[in-house]
């Protein structure tokens, strides 16, 4: 950086080289010390409103001011420009969970009466289950400053102490120093070069209610056991699209991310948080109500603040099991989970259930005992598994929903395979047993060994059941993944134990499949028919893969799974030689499956074309419209009757839906009223739009079912199983002005 005190030294050394003899030598130091001049000289214009930057590994930051002189005004805009590398970030005034916000203290200042800082709206970070606010890459936090003396020129001096954070966090202090002249009396102070930086970001700073179109309605708390809960209602005079909500009060409090509800015209909302540390606070009721909040709304670049005073309120309203004691959440977990065995996602495994029955008939009570333990252990930590893999979602900010693994073409694949292997398991193609995945697979009560065949049975039925939803279920999980680990946890454990009930009674009562003749000759036919039942599973899950990534894909999976299964038969058969490699070649083929995807798969128009073609001509499929959220509020308006099905190809219970209720004449005729529109929310492949909406309705899950219209323009939600008499009630209701 250039220096006028360098230049005698500088002019000295080049004196000295020239009288070496070395007069190129001495030209090229001239050359450097003039550019030198030259640019310092530039960069002294640019940056007379700006001081030098205090650079760290991690973070840049500087002072900088709008205009190049103070002129007259008593008060001046300045701003802390901060730059950070990436992933590093710092913190805003109210941080969340941790960090420190940048505290400038300016005791070195000249001239200086008060200094004011402001703060941009922030961003959210959820990181294991921490919520923290602040900003990355870039920032300026702009100052308003006011002069003791108008007369006099203004110096900026202090320290500003600030902490960045990535994996680890680091507190610096740096010192900034800028002076500002006054300027000739008779002119008006000049825009410096950062005037529209500092602007842009005095733009994002929230102040006041109804800034941007954004007003602040309302505040209530309540308390649902040792949670205290708070519920800001909101507006919008253009439609919000993804509001978040920075409640700021005793330092006693933190807050959780919000829960949000739009209306259906996406102009108001309804925000929820979990209050976390209302036990610390003064006074023997330790609510929140009566106290006084500051409460910043923002929706993307627009944003509000506004101090409220939190009334009291009774919690009902937006999430249905916000006030719902967690033993009953439980309790309907558990109902969910045994109505779960009965729903069609799981009938593809009663085969495997049916022979775990009937294939312990006039067999030893232990072993019986043994093995439907077994059996349970599998379920309920398969239903573990699923727990984690949503919370690492949900932490990380992702989509999380029951089912959503339907939507991954890899997962298809794998339960193609295993159910492929399943049914070569029932059909006798395995005598000896397979090596790694499929250890244990058989069918070998008789031995201690076996029992990991049973444990992978019931993992198997938990993942086939997944894409159903049953009557409790939605609750549950609503309830679950609107919430935290430990209550996504808690949920999954009960959904377990309801699916393993049945396993868990003959446990108990063992006799129930001893007393039962024992297995013969006639077991191998019943063998055979339930293994062509699992192939029509395997066909039916290729066929979702058909529609995720095209038909030549799945089709492409389907000869793979039919080659595997018929090199296992070659090697039942033929023991020796040729049939020797055959579970070699087998576990080429089921690798070359995974390959598929990627190499024939069609991840856009291919499954489109092939929906398309495959799409059935009765009156319903005729009747569907394209989903559109947005226009919901204005149909309803205009006197529409409104119907919303989410669905998925992979969601059997939408399937039974559909056919046995929606197909029916007097559905149909519904649907074909004059103002009446059916839309349907393809969720077979993952869709933000719907995954927002079924958020916003605290669902988690397919089918979901609502009815709009003028009579009930905020919806009516239907059960997840339907009848036509539940379809026809929410119509007659909505239509109704």
């Amino acid at each position: 950086m250039y220096n006028p005190k360098w230049i005698p030294a500088v002019t000295a050394l080049i004196l000295k080289i020239k009288r070496t003899g070395r007069p190129v030598l001495a030209a090229l130091l001239v050359g450097v010390l003039l550019s030198l001049g030259f640019g310092s000289a530039k960069a002294a214009g640019e940056g007379s409103a700006a001081s030098a930057w205090h650079q760290t590994d991690q973070s840049a930051l500087r002072l900088i001011a709008a205009t190049e002189t103070t002129g007259d005004a008593d008060t001046l805009i300045l701003g802390l420009h901060f730059k950070l590398k990436p992933g590093w970030k710092i913190y805003w005034r109210s941080p969340g969970d941790a960090g420190f916000p940048p505290q400038p203290e300016w005791k070195g200042s000249e001239n200086l009466k008060h200094a004011v800082i402001h703060w941009p709206a922030p961003e959210r970070f959820s990181v294991i289950g921490l919520e923290t606010l602040g900003y990355k890459k870039e920032v300026v936090f702009p100052l308003t400053v006011t002069r003791a003396d108008p007369s006099r020129p203004l110096r900026m001096s202090g320290i500003v102490r600030y902490l960045t954070c990535d994996d680890i966090c680091i507190p610096y202090d740096a010192e900034v120093a800028l002076t500002l002249p006054r300027g000739p009396a008779e002119e008006t102070a000049r825009p410096s070069p950062f005037a529209h930086l500092i602007s842009r970001y005095q733009s994002q700073v929230p102040v006041g209610d109804n800034r941007h179109g954004l007003r602040i309605e309302t505040a209530e708390t309540w308390g649902t056991g040792k949670d205290v809960m708070l519920r800001v209602k909101a507006s919008a005079t253009m439609p919000f699209q993804a509001p978040d909500l920075f409640p700021e009060g005793p330092p006693e409090l933190t807050f959780s991310k919000p829960t949000v509800r739009l209306g259906p015209d996406r102009r108001t909302a309804t925000l929820e948080i979990k209050v976390f540390g209302a036990k610390y606070l003064p006074g023997p009721d330790k609510s929140l109500a009566g106290k006084t909040l500051t409460v910043t709304l923002v929706d993307g670049n627009r944003g509000a603040e506004k101090r409220l005073d939190v009334i009291a309120g009774d919690g009902r309203g937006l999430n249905p099991g916000a006030s719902t004691p967690i033993a009953l959440i439980l309790l309907f977990a558990l109902l969910g989970g045994l109505i779960l065995n009965l729903m069609p996602c799981v009938l593809p495994v009663l085969s495997i259930k049916l022979l775990g029955v009937v294939g312990h008939g006039g067999g030893e009570r232990r072993l019986v005992r043994l093995s439907f333990l077994a059996s349970a252990a599998g379920i309920l930590f398969a239903f573990m598994v699923l727990a984690a893999a949503l919370i690492i979602l949900k932490t990380a900010g992702m989509t999380v929903g029951w089912g959503i693994q339907f939507q991954q073409p890899w997962f298809l694949v794998a339960m193609t395979l295993l159910v492929t292997a399943f049914a070569c398991n029932l059909w006798g193609f395995f005598e000896v047993r397979l090596p790694g995945w499929v250890a244990d697979m058989g069918e070998h009560a008789g031995h201690a060994h076996g029992l990991g065949g049973h444990f992978l049975q019931g993992a198997f039925a938990t993942l086939l059941a997944t894409p159903c939803s049953a009557p409790f279920l939605g609750t549950a999980i609503g309830f679950a993944l609107a919430r935290g680990g430990v209550e996504i946890s808690a949920v999954f454990a009960a959904l377990g134990i309801g699916l393993s009930l049945p396993y868990l009674t003959v446990a108990t009562f063992p006799g129930l499949a001893t007393r039962l003749p024992k297995p013969g000759p006639w077991m191998v036919t019943m063998k055979r028919v339930l293994g062509f039942a699992l192939a029509a599973t395997g066909v039916w899950l290729l066929s979702v893969l058909a529609i995720s990534i095209g038909l030549k894909a799945a089709v492409g999976v389907g000869v793979l799974a039919a080659a595997a299964a018929g090199l296992l038969y070659l090697g039942h058969i033929v023991p020796d030689g040729a049939g020797r490699r055959a579970p070699l070649w087998m576990a080429v083929a089921a690798v070359a499956a995974f390959m598929v995807p990627g190499w024939l798969g069609d991840a856009s128009g291919g499954a489109k074309n092939f929906k398309e073609t495959t799409q059935g001509t009765g009156s319903l499929d005729r009747l569907w419209t394209p989903f559109d959220e947005a226009a919901i509020a204005k149909l309803v308006s205009e006197g529409h009757t409104v119907f919303v099905d989410v669905t998925a190809e992979w969601c059997l219970t939408c399937q039974i839906n559909k056919a046995f209720v929606l197909n029916k004449k007097n559905v149909l005729a519904a649907f074909q009223g004059e103002k009446v529109v059916v839309m349907k929310a393809d969720w077979t492949r993952p869709d933000p739009m719907i995954s927002d909406f079924l958020a916003r309705h605290q669902r988690y899950g397919i089918p979901f079912d609502v009815v709009y219209g003028p009579g009930a323009p905020t919806g009516i939600v239907l059960p997840e199983l339907l009848s036509q008499d539940t379809v026809l009630d929410a119509f007659k209701q909505a239509t109704l002005k």
